[in-house]
């Protein structure tokens, strides 16, 4: 379904992602760990060709997407939809409007510049939106809403598109833990009632474990651990965060410590 082989990214002299292969047969719940600069965003970048690979090849169904040009990367996009850390919302704009921002790759530009919607096209917005909880929010403006709601609505956005993937890059990074967990349940409802693939960079091993099917674990670039929750034992996780692990990352050291006793 989905392969990447040998896929490289370097900005300058420094490699930001480092011949990483990868292959998913199925729809799946992947999550992505390592410490801050271990190459995660650059890579769900790559998938979603907001950048280009230096070298290498990502694959979708025997098609390579790395080749793709124009249009093709537009349609591409669509199929492949990204959420991000700080929702990139349009504040002013009502939350329904920012959720039709999802069709816009199959609109015209005269529609686009005057905003108009189909009747249907605003009704599925709304009922994506009940079916994340926010649907009585719909008319307010995105910059009312909470980061949770805010991360919900973009996830709404990225669901408009009807996208065979989604790439979640660092989604919960800056939400308390309550929100945390119900952009998380609503990720994995997504894959599990939808079928789609989801792929998520996360900054803690806990979510990893808790929400995901498969785990990857990236240092400096490359693709180091590629298991099970299960699998992600201590001594994993600190071959991935390093025995160096600084105080920025005591959350991590802490759950290295919790998988110490799971597995002692």
């Amino acid at each position: 379904m989905l392969e990447v082989s040998d896929l490289t990214k370097t900005f300058s002299r420094n490699t930001a992602v480092n011949s990483v292969s990868l292959t998913v047969a199925k729809p799946a719940m992947i999550g992505i760990i390592g410490r801050s600069g271990a190459g995660k965003s650059t890579l769900l970048r790559m998938l979603n060709r907001l950048s280009d690979a230096t070298s290498g090849q990502i694959s979708f169904e025997g098609k390579d997407i790395t080749t793709l040009k124009g249009a093709s990367v537009r349609h591409w996009q669509s199929q492949c939809a990204m959420i991000f850390q700080q929702f990139n919302l349009v504040p002013r704009m009502d939350v329904v409007s920012n959720v039709l921002h999802g069709t816009l790759n199959r609109r015209s530009t005269l529609a686009t510049l005057f905003n108009m919607y189909p009747a249907s096209d605003v009704q599925r917005a709304i009922g994506i939106l009940d079916r994340l909880g926010i649907a009585q929010h719909s008319p307010k403006r995105a910059e009312a809403l909470s980061g949770g709601q805010q991360q919900r609505v973009a996830i709404a956005r990225a669901l408009m598109q009807d996208p065979r993937i989604i790439l979640a890059d660092e989604p919960i990074a800056s939400l308390d833990p309550m929100n945390a967990q119900l952009v998380m349940q609503s990720l994995r409802r997504i894959h599990e009632e939808d079928g789609r693939m989801i792929i998520a960079n996360l900054h803690t091993l806990d979510t990893a474990r808790r929400y995901c099917d498969r785990i990857l674990g990236m240092r400096d670039g490359r693709i180091v651990f590629d298991g099970t929750p299960a699998q992600l034992t201590a001594g994993v996780a600190r071959d991935i965060y390093g025995a160096d692990a600084s105080f920025s990352e005591a959350a991590t050291s802490t759950e290295i410590e919790t998988l110490e006793r799971e597995y002692a």
